[in-house]
């Protein structure tokens, strides 16, 4: 008996964000020999009609789609889906992100939310991040067809445990810690504050105070005017000694980045939000987390235990002063238990197995 055919209907890199990274370590040779994978990329859209095309040609056993966050979006999966299910072909959507049901139940036209509710009730599952957000799908989905699959920290970014405890030995010698946003450059991402973080690390040394904090970003900008607020920043606040970018990361550059960083800040309110890959592969290096309560985050950080959570409403100058406050014995218990978390619970390895069950469970249904 041959193997069951798998088509991802699927956004692949570039560009890279949580969403394609993700699908670009499930779409893996290494793990085809249980399942024979199709994959159609939906990343251009000036590719929509093509796309049907080869949807309605596949043989595929199961369609593996991953869902959009957008109104536009959302009318190009309501056709895919329809075609899938005028041909009565099995589907498994993902959610990569935490808006979707908002979007559905309070962004819409009421022809266009009926026509989620009636898509979706018609398909054979839905995977999210967390359990935060199976609420998600309820409603429109049984409970047992709901599934949850956590993010992962991808192996080329998990550090080995040599490095790892030379880390650990030489943040006992630093006197300058190094905090680390890494991310696109979306406000509501949370940029801007830790900019502001940055501004009150100066004026404090400026007021005879020792230089505790340095601060690093990484990360693409996608908006002109996003590019031009963040250097315009540094400029007027004067924070050239205090900020360092080091652009769109990847490979050894963002491995030695993740190295060499002791806090990661991603200060979120980001309305699609799911669960940040970027979190997981700061926990996977031994970094203090700093965050918010927002989306599927605190599925999988926990404050005092993981690091910092703050609401959404916090203020900036008591977190500057939590930040200044962690000693060193409290940095390396929770770089501790954030590498052993991410070992334990949200590996690649993991990832990929909690993804292939899901195949599995749907596939063997008649």
């Amino acid at each position: 008996m041959g193997k069951k055919k798998i088509c991802f209907i699927a956004q692949f890199p570039p560009p890279v964000h949580g969403l394609s990274k993700a699908v670009e370590t499930l779409y893996n040779p290494d793990i085809d020999q249980e399942f024979e994978f199709e994959r159609i990329n939906i990343t251009n859209n000036k590719l929509f009609f093509n796309n049907l095309i080869k949807i309605k040609k596949s043989n595929a056993d199961l369609f593996y789609f991953t869902i959009s966050q957008t109104k536009g979006g959302n009318l190009r999966d309501l056709m895919i889906l329809k075609l899938l299910r005028k041909q009565k072909k099995k589907c498994l959507i993902h959610l990569h992100g935490g808006y979707y049901r908002t979007l559905v139940d309070n962004d819409m036209h009421i022809w266009q939310r009926k026509a989620n509710y009636k898509a979706v009730s018609g398909i054979d599952g839905a995977i999210v991040l967390g359990d935060s957000l199976k609420w998600i799908f309820e409603g429109m989905l049984p409970n047992e067809r709901i599934f949850i699959v956590p993010n992962c920290a991808d192996d080329e970014y998990l550090m080995s445990d040599e490095a790892f405890e030379k880390k650990l030995t030489a943040q006992n010698r630093q006197n300058v810690r190094h905090i680390l946003y890494l991310s696109n450059f979306i406000r509501s991402k949370g940029y801007p504050e830790v900019l502001e973080l940055a501004k009150l690390e100066k004026e404090r040394c400026a007021g005879g105070g020792e230089r505790m904090l340095h601060f690093d970003f990484a990360g693409g900008f996608f908006e002109e005017a996003e590019k031009n607020f963040f250097f315009d920043y540094i400029k007027n606040n004067r924070l050239e000694n205090y900020v360092t970018y080091h652009g769109a990361v990847g490979g050894d550059k963002k491995r030695a980045l993740l190295n060499k960083c002791d806090v990661f800040a991603l200060l979120t309110r980001y309305p699609k939000e799911g669960q940040p890959i970027s979190i997981l592969e700061a926990m996977g290096n031994g970094m203090v987390i700093v965050t918010t309560d927002h989306a599927g985050i605190p599925d999988i950080v926990r404050d005092s235990i993981n690091g910092i959570v703050v609401k959404k409403d916090f203020n900036i100058r008591n977190l500057y002063t939590s930040i200044c406050e962690i000693s060193s014995d409290e940095l390396k218990r929770i770089a501790s238990n954030n590498r052993s978390a991410v070992i334990d619970l949200y590996s690649q390895k993991i990832y990929i197995s909690g993804m292939l069950e899901c195949f599995r469970k749907i596939i063997k249904e008649n």
